[in-house]
């Protein structure tokens, strides 16, 4: 396999990089997942064990101890409470994990810098890729507590992936950028730490937008966040077709993201070699 060494930035040569290194993408992402939990007696149980400790968590934080209800209904309970803030962290989680390792990735793989023929581009790829492990595996966990709490899951939770993919889609345009960024400003890695944590407040995680005065509710839609969260929690809880309109422009901003991320990505690898 050759690969371009003109680092183009063309939307084909975006879909061909992908296309192209897939196989290599999908051993980094396995190599990724096994080795972080390499060495641990439960080993990759743990990717299934730890949402469903950090679900039991948050059920007991916000529904026991701080009394907390999202006011869908009169007979709201306890663990349908847990499940709707659950699911805004399963995307939270998806779009945190990738943005705070986005500006490591060139700097932990240095080696990948200096051979000329290895595509730095899916680096980022790879990072997303794993972090989607995990989100699939709370996914999973959120399902079965549906299951359990409501007796059934909507057919409506099929259409998960749709709602999903804008929102992995302009992440990995984002990662692009960080990663870039994280070689030529080491101060990058500590603001993205502060901003995702913002962003875990500033999102309707642990609360409704309907929550907000109105003057702010303007404000928390500008969120990319947001729309993903609301539509995730309609498809997978409570049974509602997502917003298709919203959702179709949701999707042409996050490939429009994408593919600019790429480019600013290949416009400034070409002093990566120089300034490590």
């Amino acid at each position: 396999m050759t690969f371009d060494r003109n680092h183009s930035a063309s939307f084909a040569a975006l879909a061909a990089s992908l296309w192209g290194h897939r196989a290599l993408i999908l051993r980094m992402i396995r190599r990724e997942v096994i080795g972080r939990y390499r060495g641990s007696i439960l080993g990759l149980a743990w990717s299934f064990f730890h949402p469903l400790l950090m679900l039991a968590v948050y059920t007991f934080v916000f529904s026991v101890v701080f009394k907390a209800r999202w006011g869908v209904g009169t007979e709201e309970s306890r663990l349908q409470f847990a499940l709707v803030l659950f699911a805004g962290l399963i995307i939270y989680n998806l779009f945190a994990e990738t943005a705070n390792r986005a500006p490591y990735l060139i700097l932990q793989n240095v080696n990948f810098v200096k051979k000329v023929l290895f595509p730095l581009e899916i680096l980022p790829v790879v990072a997303i890729g794993t972090a989607l492990f995990q989100g699939l595996v709370s996914l999973i966990v959120l399902l079965l507590a549906v299951l359990l709490v409501n007796g059934a899951v909507s057919w409506t939770a099929v259409l998960c992936p749709l709602v999903l993919l804008p929102i992995v889609v302009a992440t990995l345009g984002f990662a692009w950028v960080l990663a870039s960024l994280g070689v030529y400003l080491r101060d990058v890695g500590q603001i993205i730490g502060i901003v995702t944590t913002i962003m875990l407040f500033v999102s309707p995680i642990f609360y409704p937008v309907s929550a907000l005065p109105e003057a702010f509710r303007p404000w928390l839609l500008l969120n990319p966040l947001t729309f993903v969260i609301e539509q995730a929690r309609a498809v997978l809880i409570w049974g509602e077709l997502p917003h298709w309109r919203g959702l179709l422009l949701y999707s042409a901003v996050a490939v429009a993201a994408a593919w600019a991320g790429f480019a600013w990505f290949q416009k400034t690898r070409k002093g990566f070699a120089d300034v490590l």
